[in-house]
């Protein structure tokens, strides 16, 4: 028989009422029903059977069909089930030939008396069934063979004995063998990852793995017990997966070339799943025990552990800590410095001359003469008290670099370690080596971005007037590395400030270094007092420029890109001017209003150069928080960026809270388990310059306003204490507006505005730069603007619309609050 016939989804029980001929007979033995299948069995159709006695169609028989007889009497071998019948009978076909066939017949109560009801197949197709059972039940029931069934979900449906004994699974999973389903229960973690890998992949997973030896049987005298594992998904006749059938098999390797060549495999799998150095070295530990040793303790140089750079070749000296070390006992008896400490080798330990040989030791049966050990008395009577009879010591070099040892011991095993041991050692222990060094390298990558990044940003936002501000930054996990996003707070001239928040395309050292470049153009930009707009635009000319020179330097295509949001806010005049660049629009939190995300003109994100970008203004009363973020604080967890707006609005509710409650708050609801991607917030509480620290005077074009504009601006000082500076100021005064009458066109404007410095304005309807210049004996003009930088703390000039403004800022005689 071809044993694909057993999967041949159209073999089932042969006495299906869909499958089966069906005849149906009255108590007088005449045939009143004949189905489509008995004329296909037999030959004869419907018309020339009914009304015919049944045992006319029968081979060898007579008498049947007589009152008082039954179909039963017709059978050659009658077995009872419950009150009828089942067994074979030789009928005749319509061509004359007979046909042996399998019948099951049981009585039906009627009026008119005992009617019989009769079901039949070919007796080969019934023989087939049952051989086709009898193989099902030999390999659930009767193999070595554990099998499981598993739903989509990956929970158990259906487990046999021998699969419950395996994985010491409750016994009532394998109870029911028979059963469409065994009830869900605990699947074990080596059944799952297998039955997922499974799932996922649509294949046929095989693996093999060292398992504890069975009970019953002491691991000092098991040698490679091994188990095959193999899961394969199941589907209906669509294709629809339905879940999973999972196998296994134990056996024991005798060729030792085999068990080593498994473990080598299992060590190719279970090593390095992840680039965290602590969890490889603890993966390359569990895999040497208990295959190989009773006990394996691994350490690694601090410099390791700290992710720094190492010197390549044998190491003479270095402090090593342990990283990892695995037992065969839980209770770990054999530790003598547990994980995290320095290990503290004696200089003539094995561990020692590894490191500075770079070659494994094996060492000989130890006792209380090992030589080695005399400087060490509590690692002595610590191995002595085991019973420890090998000593195996393998330096973990990758690249030609020393970054550890690894020991291990044997004292259940009663097999010292030989030669074959240490190949085999050597090999697992080169394999993590790699690993351990990729995760190292790995470390100090993302400690040196995050290093960058961080020393990029601003270490302490600067307290303004203006604003009160908090923010938070949270780099990104491990995997995904360092991004770009960078958030600042820069002073501008006029008591005004501005609020940055930005974000450049990708991770790792070069995003960062492109942020520290983005921040450093804005802050330059944002001295030269350019609207929002116009700032932006300058950038994304810089953008480009660094695109192009990447793509030079690395002779193809990159992509540099970045997003930004730029904010100024006057306190005076109480408006926040903003402009973005493809970043999420600013959040408003007012007092008395819901939560506003404002419809600021989203603009191109930066690095596509040729589009326009534009700006709005947006005016707000005192006490409002204005919140600037990078997209993955909307974007966290996957969720939808409504979702994410709708919860950044719900966490800047009250606005009048402290601004470091509210940081939290979006922490907690915004990021609820570690991001994605770089986050970083910045949020400002909006302040508002009191009327009586602002004052402003037209000034005629006239040479004798000046006079004027002097006694205007003492008049003032004097209101507001502030006659130290009383002299240094008319200077200013007299200068300013003397360029302006001189050079420039009206109307002219003086105003003073008093914070935490004096600050003068001197505004005209000319968009001439002002220059200062160092001017000769013989010149009549010319030192204005250089007496006035010598008096003041800063000086510079901003345009307007209407013209430009020069300014001055002078460090107050006592420090005012604002």
């Amino acid at each position: 028989m071809d044993l694909r016939d057993l999967a041949d989804k159209d073999r089932g029980d042969p006495f299906g009422i869909m499958s089966a001929a069906v005849v149906l007979v009255d108590a007088h033995g005449l045939v009143r029903y004949w189905s489509q299948r008995a004329e296909d069995l037999l030959g004869y159709p419907a018309p020339s059977v009914l009304g015919r006695p049944a045992a006319s169609l029968l081979t060898g028989v007579t008498g049947v069909g007589s009152s008082g007889d039954s179909p039963v009497s017709a059978l050659s071998v009658a077995e009872r089930i419950g009150e009828g019948r089942e067994g074979l009978i030789t009928a005749r076909h319509r061509a004359g030939h007979p046909v042996e066939l399998a019948v099951r017949v049981c009585p039906l109560r009627a009026e008119q008396g005992s009617v019989w009801l009769a079901v039949a197949c070919e007796a080969s197709d019934l023989r087939r069934w049952e051989l086709d059972q009898a193989v099902l039940r030999g390999l659930l029931e009767d193999s070595p063979i554990g099998i499981a069934v598993l739903d989509s979900e990956l929970r158990f449906q259906w487990v046999n004995q021998v699969l419950a004994a395996m994985e010491g699974l409750p016994a009532h999973l394998g109870d029911h063998l028979t059963a469409a389903t065994a009830g869900p229960g605990q699947v074990p973690s080596a059944v799952d990852w297998q039955a997922r890998q499974a799932l996922q992949s649509g294949r046929v997973t095989p693996a093999v793995e060292h398992v504890p030896p069975p009970q019953g049987r002491s691991r000092r005298n098991s040698h490679g017990h091994l188990r095959l594992r193999s899961s394969f998904p199941l589907r209906d006749g669509d294709g629809k997966t339905l879940g999973v059938c999972h196998t296994a098999v134990d056996f024991t390797a005798q060729d030792r070339a085999h068990e080593r060549l498994a473990l080598v495999n299992e060590a190719a799998q279970r090593i390095g799943t992840t680039l965290d150095l602590d969890r490889t070295v603890q993966e390359l530990a569990e895999v040497l025990v208990p295959q190989l040793a009773d006990f394996v303790a691994i350490d690694l140089f601090q410099g390791v552990l700290a992710a720094r750079d190492l010197t390549p070749g044998p190491v003479t000296g270095g402090t090593l800590q342990r990283a990892a070390h695995v037992s065969i006992h839980e209770e770990q008896p054999e530790a003598v410095v547990p994980v995290g400490e320095p290990t503290g080798y004696p200089s003539k330990s094995p561990q020692r001359r590894c490191l500075t040989t770079g070659r494994p030791i094996l060492d000989p049966v130890l006792d209380r003469t090992t030589w080695w050990l005399t400087d060490d008395p509590m690692r002595l009577a610590k191995l002595v008290s085991l019973g420890v009879h090998t000593h195996l010591v393998v330096p973990l070099r990758a690249r030609g670099t020393t970054m550890g040892v690894v020991s291990l011991l044997r004292w259940e095993n009663p097999n010292p370690f030989d030669e074959d041991d240490l190949l085999l050692v050597e090999e697992l222990v080169a394999r993590a080596a790699v690993c351990v060094d990729n995760a190292r390298r790995f470390v100090r990558e993302h400690h040196a971005s995050l290093a960058l990044q961080t020393s990029l940003l601003p270490p302490v936002l600067p307290d303004h007037c203006a604003v009160e501000v908090a923010y938070r930054y949270l780099p990104t996990d491990a995997e995904a590395g360092v991004g770009g996003d960078w958030f600042d707070v820069i002073p501008l001239s006029g008591a005004r400030v501005a609020l940055v928040v930005g974000d450049v395309v990708g991770h790792g050292i070069h995003a960062a270094a492109s942020m520290g470049r983005l921040r450093a153009a804005v802050q330059t930009l944002a001295d030269l007092d350019l609207p929002p707009d116009e700032l932006l635009a300058h950038v994304d000319d810089l953008v480009l420029r660094l695109a192009d020179e990447a793509e030079a330097a690395t002779d193809g295509p990159v992509v540099i890109g970045a997003t930004c949001v730029y904010a100024v806010y006057d306190p005076i005049s109480r408006k926040l001017n903003v402009a973005r660049a493809g970043h999420p629009t600013p959040a408003i939190a007012h007092l008395s209003e819901p939560v506003e995300l404002p419809d600021i003109p989203a603009g191109p994100p930066l690095g596509l150069g040729g589009l326009p970008f534009e700006s709005a203004e947006i005016e707000l009363e005192e006490g409002s928080v204005v919140a600037l973020y990078t997209d993955g604080l909307i974007e966290a967890s996957d969720r939808d960026v409504d979702v994410g707006f709708e919860r950044l609005c719900f966490a800047l509710a009250h606005p009048d809270r402290p601004l470091e409650e509210i940081c939290d708050t979006m922490v907690r609801i915004l990021l609820p388990g570690h991001p994605h991607d770089d986050v970083a917030f910045l949020i400002a509480r909006t302040r508002a310059l009191a009327p009586d620290r602002v004052v402003s005077w037209e000034v005629p074009a006239d040479p004798q306003a000046v006079h004027e504009a002097r006694d205007n601006t003492t008049r003032q000082l004097a209101a507001w204490g502030l006659e130290d500076i009383a002299f240094t100021t008319e200077l200013i005064v007299s200068e300013l507006i003397t360029n302006a009458i001189t050079h420039a066109c009206g109307p002219i404007g003086l105003r003073l505005i008093h914070e935490r410095a004096l600050i003068c304005e001197v505004s005209d309807a000319s968009n001439t730069s002002p220059h200062m210049r160092r001017a000769r004996s013989t010149d009549e003009g010319g030192r204005g603007l250089f007496l006035v930088a010598q008096v003041a703390q800063r000086w510079g000039t901003r345009y307007t619309e209407t013209g430009k403004t020069i300014w001055t800022e002078q460090q107050l005689p006592a420090k005012a609050a604002c």
